[in-house]
């Protein structure tokens, strides 16, 4: 369908400062008098469409719709007191390109019979509620951490004493042997669960980073472990402004998500064509975490591998979760964790030859 011309039944308006206040949000926002005729259009809603505020303004909204007449079903249930909010899918017209699919919200204002229709784009909707199920995960995943290693290290303590005292006693010379077993099992879950605790542990060390500088050092790891049949490319923004934040533990994060790769990669280092690109972008007026940052890094960690399994696609940043043999499944949680200490997060696109490890951080 297209966005027909009709009279206009209200003037074009530049806004008053309820208004501009709008133009901040990355949604598409419409204010429309009760007769559904656009009063105001958002920056995100013009860049959209494809028009300007003032050539909308006075335009009925609806025509802007593939169904135009499920706007108008709800402005009438709205200006009736049928509904508080009205939500519902639909498909959004645009000038030279595809309609969009968005999730429309509906809701009256205190503003003289004014309607406020908030547009989500579907897939932003989603990525939306992906990261609110990996920040909940995230949570989840430190208690559990927490209380679980709790549990384990009291019993695990006892476990390795009464170990230790059986090999000192003269008539269980036969049994040392496993007493040794024992102590050495013990050591290994001591470790485990050190290295589960590590990130809430220690002292995060605020100094200045540049993100190139923790990607030169985490290539050079990389290639240093698998020297042969391995390339490491960069892709670098040099324009990235360094940021507050704990090196090292930035280092170890990344590392974990390259490591993860690289370990991922062994049948195409075989192969002698295993490919991992380290690249680095600064986005602008970008909205994650339930939040909006002037500038946030986006710093990729891609490999032409086979993927992550299906099985484990939703559950990747769980502990002791691994799609590898002989993974313990902690190289992620903790890269997660301490992203997020960062106030950013990791979010991951996995197909077969291609998988992406997406971290982002906000910049000042």
């Amino acid at each position: 369908m297209k966005a027909t011309t009709r009279p206009r039944t209200v003037p074009a308006v530049a806004g008053g400062p309820h208004y501009q206040a709008l133009d901040r949000l990355a949604t598409l926002v419409a204010v429309v008098d009760a007769g559904g005729a656009i009063r105001y259009a958002n920056n995100a809603l013009e860049d959209a469409v494809g028009l300007s505020r003032r050539t909308l303004a006075g335009l009925p909204l609806a025509d802007w719709f593939t169904e135009p007449n499920l706007l108008q079903n709800a402005v009438s249930g709205a200006n009736s007191h049928e509904y508080a909010v009205i939500r519902y899918d639909a498909w959004l017209v645009r000038l030279n390109n595809e309609p969009l699919p968005v999730h429309v919200v509906l809701a009256k204002t205190e503003h003289g019979g004014e309607l406020v229709v908030e547009l989500l784009p579907l897939e932003q909707q989603t990525r939306q509620e992906r990261e609110q199920r990996l920040l909940e995960q995230a949570h989840a995943n430190k208690e559990l951490i927490r209380n679980l290693a709790h549990e384990i290290k009291n019993p695990l303590g006892g476990i390795r004493g009464a170990a230790q005292l059986l090999q000192l006693e003269p008539d269980a010379r036969e049994l040392a042997e496993y007493a040794q077993v024992i102590i050495h099992e013990a050591d290994r879950l001591q470790a485990l669960v050190d290295r589960l605790l590590a990130p809430h542990r220690r002292a995060r060390v605020v100094d200045d980073v540049n993100i190139h500088e923790v990607c030169e050092r985490v290539r050079a790891l990389v290639l240093a472990e698998f020297p042969r049949a391995l390339r490491v490319q960069r892709d670098y923004d040099p324009s990235i402004p360094e940021f507050r934040g704990d090196r090292e533990q930035l280092i170890q994060a990344v590392l974990n998500l390259a490591q993860n790769a690289a370990q991922a990669l062994r049948a195409r280092i075989a192969a002698g064509d295993a490919e991992i690109v380290l690249r680095s972008r600064v986005l602008r007026q970008v909205t994650f975490g339930r939040q909006r940052y002037r500038l946030a890094l986006e710093l990729h960690v891609i490999d032409n591998g086979p993927g992550v399994p299906e099985a484990i696609k939703d559950r990747i940043f769980y502990p002791l979760v691994s799609g590898r043999e002989g993974g313990c499944g902690l190289g992620l949680t903790l890269a997660q964790t301490i992203v997020q200490q960062h106030h950013g997060l990791i979010e991951c696109d996995s197909a077969p030859g291609r998988t992406d490890f997406k971290l982002l951080i906000p910049l000042p």
